[in-house]
């Protein structure tokens, strides 16, 4: 069975709710260069913030993805993990990264088209893209905070590092 066939089968309408604090993580294996696969799973034992996007190339996207990249040594000093999730293609990504210099995996949710976001209540049937969505897991696979931001405004990092501090606090109690 391929997987738009399974896929069908788990979500019929193609519809879920955004998941929040609490609900397990779904894990998933995404490429994030033309050989290479990478599994949420991979990251057990340690926070990963999951941070999906509409498009490469977008400017909010581009700001957005900046930031995180600027802001990636407060991510690592709280134990995390940055991935950044669109429905681009690894070339495009590559692409993407190298002019922007991201020192983080983006993973394409390209084929078929959006499976992962879907799987965490993001995809925009509409448009074709994700929304612009950010989940902090914890080391234990649990989403610990999620938020989803209007599609043409930038999150910024606060919550992420809020929600890390949080965490991070909890762990050491």
């Amino acid at each position: 069975m391929n997987k738009h066939k399974i896929y069908e089968k788990m979500y019929p309408k193609g519809l879920r709710a955004v998941l929040t604090r609490g609900d397990e993580a779904p894990d998933f294996s995404l490429r994030s260069t033309p050989d290479q696969w990478l599994r949420l799973s991979e990251f057990r034992g340690q926070p990963v913030i999951l941070a999906f996007y509409p498009a490469d190339w977008s400017p909010v996207c581009g700001d957005q993805m900046t930031l995180y990249n600027e802001i990636l040594p407060e991510f690592q000093r709280l134990g995390a993990a940055l991935i950044g999730i669109s429905v681009d293609g690894v070339w495009c990504h590559a692409a993407f990264a190298g002019d922007r210099k991201l020192h983080f995996p983006l993973l394409a949710d390209f084929e078929p088209k959006g499976a992962v976001a879907r799987l965490y209540g993001v995809y925009r049937d509409g448009d074709g893209v994700s929304e612009r969505a950010l989940f902090v897991i914890d080391s234990d696979r649990i989403i610990y905070w999620s938020h989803v931001s209007p599609i043409g405004v930038n999150p910024g990092a606060a919550g992420i590092i809020s929600a890390l501090e949080e965490l991070r606090e909890r762990r050491a109690a």
